[in-house]
């Protein structure tokens, strides 16, 4: 299995972990680290909305316990016809984490349908840089 299919079929095996009891819609994220690693995550909700917790910002979690601090690729799955793209949320949190050039690849159980890069998902943003003194 090469690596993509590798990462996809994580995404896949995430979204279906995800636990999804109120919107009944799944996520699966996963996130190629700079160094090479890979870490999944999925969406978790909580009867208390907004208190769950998206794909992305599990995948992420999964990478800073690993070690990894700096986002290469992330992998963002969703099920429907539409591309589920990361929230507002989760392009400020992989912003976090990643460079303008980090690339975000919009994806179904099929595989990847739309990639971007950072900076095109979320132009003039705002980062650690900014904080600098």
């Amino acid at each position: 299995m090469d690596e993509l299919e590798t990462i996809l079929q994580m995404a896949r095996d995430a979204m279906d972990r995800a636990y999804v009891p109120y919107s009944k819609f799944r996520v699966g994220a996963v996130i190629k680290a700079e160094s090479g690693r890979l870490y999944a995550g999925c969406n978790v909700e909580n009867a208390a909305y907004p208190a769950g917790s998206c794909a992305e910002q599990g995948a992420i979690s999964a990478m800073v316990l690993g070690g990894d601090t700096k986002i290469k690729d992330i992998y963002v799955m969703g099920n429907g016809e539409h591309p589920t793209s990361p929230c507002g949320s989760c392009r400020q949190r992989i912003r976090e984490f990643a460079m303008p050039e980090t690339r975000v690849h919009i994806c179904d159980r099929n595989g990847v349908r739309i990639t971007k890069n950072l900076t095109e998902i979320l132009p003039i943003s705002f980062g650690p840089e900014n904080l600098e003194s």
